[in-house]
């Protein structure tokens, strides 16, 4: 068993736009950071992928439809859909789950 604090998580890696902190064999566990006005340029993944919003604002847009996000905001995108945050209001943190864990699938896209 591993537990985590959130509040923790957030606060150690504040300046690193990804920070895995959980592998296992069956899915990781990290937080992707983007700053106000920043470019999301992500690729879409070979894993199966939930957002959970924890703070900011922004657009989202997979698989050609759009949605507003905000903290509280879950997402879930299946494996290779393109997809990416835009119109980024205020700093965005999200809390991301990759099943299997992310890379371990091979499809040449990367966070």
């Amino acid at each position: 068993m591993q537990i985590f604090r959130l509040n923790d998580l957030v606060t150690e890696g504040r300046n690193q736009r990804w920070q895995e902190f959980l592998r296992a064999s069956s899915l990781s566990m990290g937080f992707y950071r983007l700053k106000a006005g920043q470019a999301d340029e992500q690729r879409s993944h070979a894993e199966d992928e939930v957002y959970l919003v924890v703070s900011g604002k922004a657009s989202f847009r997979a698989d050609g439809q759009e949605r507003t996000v905000a903290p509280g905001t879950v997402i879930f995108v299946e494996r290779s859909v393109e997809h990416r945050f835009f119109d980024i209001t205020e700093d965005l943190t999200v809390l991301v789950f990759f099943a299997p864990p992310e890379g371990s699938l091979s499809n040449g896209a990367d966070k």
